[in-house]
């Protein structure tokens, strides 16, 4: 891979943990969420409007990616809502590498070498002793597992698809800005049919969050869809996944949760992964 892909993907993971941090402290989730998608909307038209048409072959990549983005925004929203953020995350992130590692090799025929294999193993690994650092969950959590594994079946699947679809489009930013404009009413128009009358008023409460959360998402993507481009899917689905380490500090010190030793060795597998990805 090309330098500035990893370091593309270590700060998407960075902005992806913050916006997420953002949308699991808002009081209405369901309307910071909308407000996130609606910035979409608009940044995903300016990009559009000044930049080449994607090619005709990736269209269906497009629209099936922004179907399978809408259904994990609320599969994510149903787990914020359900569940602790420090437990969440990790399980909805965590799930993907396994997924995206064995669609690419499976169904896209692309090879995955033994390091970069390894790789994605221990920090997969790694991941998951995050997600149960503080046991197995609990009957009345399974909801939220539920709500939590869907949500990275589905960051595996629009991983797949935008990964391959960006290659088809002859322009990365063109891709972007039309995969943004196609996702973004999704959930809005959604909402504005349920909420009616009620749709201004819960969206005006703490806009301005959700504005830096849409920015902060919209960034985050790009970064991760540019570098598709140019990386292996694999390898570039298991290094966003840091994202977990970060959201474990961020668990720490903003919604004071507890650490403990076993989430600190866990930290330290997804570490010990990367670095066995970037020496591959």
């Amino acid at each position: 891979m090309p330098a500035a892909v990893p370091v593309a993907v270590l700060t998407a993971a960075l902005l992806h943990a913050i916006w997420n941090a953002l949308s699991h402290a808002a009081v209405d989730k369901a309307a910071r969420t909308v407000m996130i998608n609606l910035v979409y909307t608009v940044c995903g038209a300016l990009i559009a409007c000044w930049t080449p048409v994607p090619e005709a072959r990736a269209w269906p990549f497009l629209i099936a990616s922004a179907l399978l983005q809408a259904v994990y925004q609320w599969l994510l929203l149903q787990a914020y809502r359900l569940g602790d953020f420090g437990q969440m995350y990790p399980i909805a992130r965590g799930t993907s590498p396994w997924l995206v590692a064995l669609a690419s090799t499976l169904v896209l025929g692309a090879a995955l070498p033994a390091g970069q294999a390894l790789g994605v193993v221990v920090i997969s690994l790694g991941l998951a002793g995050l997600a149960l650092a503080d046991g197995l969950p609990g009957r009345a959590q399974w909801p939220a597992l539920a709500a939590a594994l869907g949500t990275g079946v589905m960051i595996a699947s629009y991983t797949v698809v935008d990964g391959t679809g960006v290659r088809d489009a002859g322009t990365v930013l063109g891709y972007i800005g039309w995969m943004f404009l196609l996702q973004g009413p999704v959930l809005p128009l959604l909402a504005l049919a349920r909420w009616r009358d009620r749709f201004g008023e819960r969206i005006r409460v703490g806009w301005r969050a959700g504005v830096l959360g849409g920015v902060l998402s919209l960034a985050a993507y790009g970064l991760v869809v540019g570098a598709q481009a140019y990386g292996d899917l694999a390898s570039i689905a298991a290094l966003r996944e840091t994202s977990i380490v970060i959201a474990a500090v961020i668990g720490v010190v903003v919604f004071r949760e507890r650490m403990g030793r076993w989430r600190l060795v866990a930290s330290a597998v997804v570490l010990g992964g990367i670095a066995v990805l970037e020496l591959a």
